[in-house]
């Protein structure tokens, strides 16, 4: 799937959820109809898994930031499907020099994403509890990869590609274009809107490209992260 073809099923879906979202709310209670939000927030993220030869992967976590909308569907009584369109950035910091297996110093990956969570939100107080959990799906957009040693600073640019050729890895860093996995987040919303979140997120696709000429190995590379959401909603 190009993205071409992936900003089509975004419109497709956006359009889905409207209708869906609109024949709800008409014939549902006030208190259970379609609402709309705004959120950003602080990831704290990284990149676990293995490398080519099949040892851990020793990065540290890397301060990133996200910011979207979101919409929040009825289905039940307290329960809601939340589908979301969000602009974040994920990646990895990594201290140790390998001359072997180069890591970049710093990695910063941007992604459109759709999270597509579960919503339970009980009356707490005078406002909501929020308990979610969904999976997501994410397509790359941009980036930079920074590399330090020796005394020398490389800064490549992140590219996307499910299969690379030697000649393109010395020019830029490629990892593949989509990525998915799980959501869980915990939070409240007050009664005039405005609401916070901890939120998890577990990455289960390989994002570690194949490269041709190379045998296969054991690498893969999957995005983990945790962060705090602040938001408001209509």
């Amino acid at each position: 799937m190009n993205i071409l073809s992936f900003k089509k099923l975004c419109l497709i879906f956006g359009a889905t959820l409207l209708f869906t979202g609109t024949s709800i709310a008409q014939g549902d209670a006030e208190d259970q109809r379609t609402s709309f939000g705004i959120r950003a927030g602080v990831n704290f993220q990284n990149i676990n898994g293995k490398d080519g030869s099949g040892d851990k992967l020793e990065n540290e976590l890397a301060t990133r930031f996200h910011v979207g909308v979101q919409a929040d569907i009825p289905i039940a009584p307290e329960f809601y499907f939340q589908p979301g369109l969000l602009f974040t950035t994920k990646g990895a910091k990594n201290e140790t020099i390998n001359l072997e297996q180069p890591a970049p110093s710093d990695l910063n990956i941007s992604y459109l994403e759709l999270p597509l969570n579960f919503l339970y939100k009980p009356m707490l107080g005078n406002g909501h509890l929020l308990l979610g959990v969904g999976p997501y799906v994410a397509y790359g957009i941009g980036g930079k990869a920074k590399f330090e040693g020796g005394g020398t600073t490389l800064t490549q640019d992140v590219k996307f590609d499910n299969t690379v050729t030697l000649p393109e890895v010395t020019e830029d860093y490629y990892v593949r274009p989509f990525d998915a996995g799980a959501n869980l987040f915990v939070g409240y919303q007050f009664v005039n809107g405005l609401f916070f979140q901890l939120n998890t997120q577990l990455g289960l696709m390989n994002i570690n490209p194949d490269f041709e000429g190379v045998p296969e190995n054991d690498s893969a590379y999957k995005n983990t992260g945790f962060g705090l959401s602040v938001g408001y909603g209509f």
